[in-house]
Parts: structure tokens; C-alpha cells; sequence
């Protein structure tokens, strides 16, 4: 291990013409008088949502403990099954009579809430646990948390679920009970706010159109820096600025095929991926390298939005999503609905489980040091059913988390435990010990006894 006598800080940059970038962690970032152990890891929070619901034959395991046999619809997550638990039986806040359920299962799945019933502006729901998190460690990054999506639902206003308004619909992320926070979509737009360069539409579009990497105006920078570090901490941020540069040339890629395609640049941003494949895994890299690069430490991210038009043409399945989860039960659109399920699990395990466990970050790796969120609010779509729904927990939290496992969480009544009791289970791994959350009656734990 190579330890300078004055430890390099945390919070050193790299700096170029117009762009910031933060570091991974270094071996030189840990203090020298403490040489002998290692630097205390920093956890990461990650929430990642897919909308209505999930076959649930398909996706609970029919037995408990760390030995369940891996269902259909989880089984792209298997690699990662010793830092995986699946709770089943829980349940989101029935009080809630805000549209038809679409909506207060994607806005009250962080919170437990009840959401205020209007189609206006004047949206209520619950501060959500991925901002009572930010609150708590993400107040010293650049951003204190990064709220992706994959639709663009920033120009549906009014009514969108029954008599619930559009703003139900449109995130997951709520700051206060009253400020839903809006989702980035493009990924340009993104990879800029986290490093900078081109804060204008025009200036993203000039930037869009040179080859000129965003990285070329830090490597002397970095080149600088090497030259001080020990060979693993060259090794590291060699490794890092392959990634960003990946990330970058991925985005600079779907530009030029849109522009190949006689894409009109003034109409449409080039920065959309034109393939749902591309798009989900250009966010999740993004969100990965804000974790590396400590720009955030709190991200959450909807695979799709709730009453979505969105078809899977490419895993066989032409209809709409909406349409396939009411599946009346008939055998062949449920197993069509398993489909959609199973593929949303192997996006997350194949572009973020996969990519932050392959990131070396102290005592492990970047997933050993990270709480991932994953699931529905939604239980059975075809009725709108939030009672029982399942949710997944995957990674390390730093070493606090038990080995994976299948818990039902069912009440000796035989009644569904709420979902809030879950989100409290989460929060204590941060330290952060409520009573209360929602409609929550106790808490589950996700931690070692």
C-alpha cells in the first residue's frame, strides 16, 4: 500500500475547461496514522422502480430461509443471491382512494403515505426515504441525490389516473410531502450536471456535434496526479476515466446514429437513446460513476412510469405494457406479463448489480458499500392490487446486511406486514432511526442480528 505522510482529501477534483470530476476513493485518501486499517466506507442508497406489479407466482419463492429455490422473474439477479433478500406479504397504504391505483403505488412506494386527492397542482404525498437519506450523507457531495427515468412525462398535466393528477405518476422521489422531484431522462443532460460543460440547450447541441471528449480537457490533470499516487491508486483512477470515457462514448454513439437518421437536432434532442435497452443502461452507468465518483450518493430510477404505452417488441412482447398486466389470468398474457418482469430484472442485474460490483471501493466493492431498493407498488396488476406485494433488497450496506435470504413477512393474523415497516428497516442501516413512517406498525430488519 502506498500512503503518503498527508492523505490526499476525499473531496479532490479533477478540473479542466468547464468540467469538475470527482475521484473513486484512494488508498492515499486514507489517512497515514491510520495506515493499518482500512478508511470507514461511505454507503450509497439506490431505489429502482417498475410499474404494474408483477406476477407474483413468478416472482415469490415458495420457501423461506437462504436456501428458496430463484423464481422466473428473479432469477437474471441470481450472481447476486448471497447479497439479495426478497420480502414477501407486505403491503402499501390501502387508505389511499386517489385514482385508480396506478398512481399511489408508485408515489407512496418510498414513503407509506396517503396522497391527497386532486387532479391539480396541489399534490401531497410523503417525503420519500431516498431524501430522508440524502438529507442524513448526501449533504457533502455535489448533489445531494440523482433522480433518473426513461419517459418523458414532464408535459402530461392534469388528470392522469382516474381523478389523481399527472405529478403522482411522473417520480418516486419526493423531497417534502408536498415537492415531488422531477426525473432526468437524458442522458447528456445528466453526464453534464455531474461533471459539467454546456448548461444550455444550444451549447449541449454545439458539444454534441464535436468529437472532443469532455475527459481531454482533465487528463493532464490526472496525468499530474498519477505521477504522486502508488501503482494500485494509478491503476484506480485509470480504470475510473475508462469508465467515464465508456459512458461518454456510448452517448456520443446514439447521437450519431439519431443524426445518421436525419434526426432534426433542433426539434428533437440527440441526447435520447432511440432504444429502451441503450437508454436504461446509459442511466444506470450514470448512476454507478455518480456513486464512484462520490458526485451523489443517493439515486433512484423508474424503469417506466405507471400507465405507460411502453411495448417490448424486442423479448416477444408487441403489446403495451399497461394492457398486458391486465391479463384477466389467462395463462398466455400472464406469462407475457412474467416476460416484461423477468426482463426488468435483468436490466438491473446486468447494467447496475453487475456494474457496481465490479468497482473496487474500500473494504470491497462499490455493491459491498451500497443498499439497493428494487421493485413494485403494485402486487397483482390486473386488479391494482397492493395487498400482498414483494420487494427486493440487494447489496452489502457496508457489511450490516444479512446474507440473502427469503423472509414472509406475514402477520400472525394472517393480515400482510406494510411496506413502510421495510423502508424503516432500510433507514436504520443509515443510521437513521424513526418510530414512524406512513402507515408503518414496526419494522423489518434487513441487518445482521
Amino acid at each position: 500500500m502506498f500512503i503518503t505522510k498527508k492523505s490526499l482529501p476525499r473531496r479532490t477534483v479533477l478540473k479542466g475547461a468547464g468540467v469538475t470530476m470527482g475521484l473513486p476513493m484512494l488508498e492515499a485518501m486514507i489517512p497515514a496514522a491510520s495506515a493499518q486499517d482500512s478508511a470507514a466506507p461511505q454507503l450509497r442508497f439506490a431505489s429502482i422502480y417498475t410499474p404494474h406489479g408483477v406476477i407474483l407466482d413468478e416472482y415469490v419463492p415458495t420457501t423461506e430461509g437462504a436456501d428458496y429455490e430463484m423464481t422466473q422473474i428473479l432469477k437474471p439477479l441470481e450472481p447476486f443471491r448471497n447479497q439479495m433478500q426478497v420480502f414477501s406479504n407486505m403491503k402499501l397504504n390501502t387508505a389511499n382512494t386517489t385514482g385508480s391505483g396506478h398512481a399511489t403505488s408508485s408515489c407512496t412506494w418510498m414513503s407509506g403515505a396517503v396522497a391527497k386527492d386532486t387532479s391539480g397542482a396541489d399534490v401531497e404525498a410523503g417525503k420519500t426515504i431516498d431524501q430522508i437519506i440524502a438529507d442524513h450523507i448526501g449533504q457533502d457531495t455535489p448533489l445531494p441525490s440523482l433522480e433518473l427515468a426513461i419517459e418523458d412525462a414532464g408535459a402530461m398535466i392534469g388528470a392522469c389516473d382516474g381523478t389523481s393528477s399527472c405529478g403522482y405518476i411522473n417520480t418516486i422521489a419526493w423531497k417534502e410531502a408536498n415537492q415531488p422531484l422531477p426525473m432526468e431522462i437524458n442522458p447528456r443532460v445528466v453526464f453534464e450536471r455531474m461533471f459539467g460543460y454546456g448548461a444550455t440547450t444550444e451549447e449541449r447541441l454545439v458539444r454534441a456535434q464535436t468529437d472532443k471528449s469532455l475527459l481531454d480537457s482533465i487528463m493532464v490533470s490526472a496525468a499530474n496526479m498519477e505521477s504522486r499516487l502508488g501503482i494500485r491508486d494509478q491503476r484506480r483512477i485509470n480504470d475510473f476515466l475508462e469508465n467515464v470515457r465508456e459512458v461518454e462514448r456510448r452517448i456520443g454513439n446514439l447521437e450519431g446514429r439519431m443524426r445518421e437518421q436525419g434526426s432534426n437536432l433542433s426539434a428533437a434532442p440527440v441526447e435520447i437513446p432511440e432504444l429502451y435497452d441503450d437508454h436504461v443502461r446509459i442511466q444506470f452507468e450514470l448512476m454507478a460513476l455518480a456513486f464512484q465518483t462520490d458526485t451523489t450518493r443517493v439515486s433512484s430510477m423508474m424503469l417506466s412510469r405507471e400507465l405507460n404505452q411502453r411495448t417490448y417488441p424486442q423479448i416477444g412482447v408487441p403489446e403495451q405494457h399497461h394492457g398486458v398486466s391486465h391479463h384477466g389470468y389467462n395463462p398466455e398474457r400472464q406469462a407475457l406479463h412474467a416476460l416484461i418482469n423477468t426482463y426488468h430484472s435483468k436490466l438491473v442485474s446486468d447494467y447496475l448489480v453487475a456494474k457496481l460490483a465490479e468497482v473496487e471501493d474500500v473494504n470491497g466493492s462499490l455493491l459491498d458499500n451500497t443498499v439497493i431498493y428494487y421493485g413494485a407498488g403494485m402486487g397483482d396488476g390486473n386488479v391494482h392490487s397492493k395487498d400482498p406485494l414483494s420487494n427486493v433488497v440487494i447489496g452489502g450496506g457496508a457489511g450490516q446486511l444479512r446474507s440473502g435470504h427469503h423472509t414472509d413477512v406475514i402477520a400472525e393474523n394472517g393480515d400482510s406486514t406494510p411496506n413502510a415497516n421495510l423502508l424503516l428497516g432500510i433507514l436504520d442501516v443509515y443510521g437513521i432511526h424513526l418510530d414512524q413512517l406512513g402507515h408503518s406498525n414496526g419494522r423489518i430488519s434487513i441487518s445482521k442480528a
